[in-house]
C-alpha cells in the first residue's frame, strides 16, 4: 500500500516537470504576441503600401489593415497567386474558398499597421 501511493506521487511530481514548461512558454508566447501588436499601431497610405509589390518586399491590405507577408512569401501554398494583389488590396481574395480557416489565425502574425483612410 505504502510503495503505491509512493509510485503515486513521484508520478504526479514527474507529470508536474513534463506539463509546467509547457504552460509557463505558451503564457509567454502570448505576452510576447500581445506587445508586439500593441507597438506596431502605425498607418500607412496606399502609396506607401504600393511599393512594395515584390517577391522580395510584399505588402498587402485586408479588410483596411495592412501586413507585411514577405517571409510568407515563398511558403505559400497557392504559389504565386499572393504576388496578384502585392501592394494592394487583397481582402477578397484572402476571403476565398480557397483559404483553410488556420489562415485568419496565421495572418495576425504579418500584421504592421492600419491603412489610413
Amino acid at each position: 500500500m505504502e510503495l503505491m501511493v509512493v509510485t503515486l506521487i513521484i508520478g504526479f511530481l514527474l507529470s508536474l516537470l513534463f506539463l509546467a514548461p509547457r504552460f509557463i512558454k505558451s503564457d509567454q508566447t502570448k505576452k510576447v504576441q500581445s506587445d508586439t501588436n500593441i507597438k506596431t499601431l502605425k498607418s500607412y497610405n496606399k502609396a506607401a503600401v504600393s511599393l512594395h509589390n515584390k517577391r522580395t518586399d510584399c505588402w498587402i491590405i485586408i479588410k483596411e489593415k495592412v501586413y507585411d507577408v514577405t517571409p510568407y512569401v515563398e511558403e505559400h501554398p497557392g504559389g504565386d497567386a499572393i504576388l496578384a494583389h502585392a501592394g494592394d488590396d487583397s481582402t477578397e481574395g484572402f476571403f476565398g474558398p480557397q483559404h483553410a480557416t488556420r489562415v485568419f489565425d496565421m495572418i495576425e502574425d504579418f500584421y504592421i499597421g492600419e491603412l489610413e483612410k
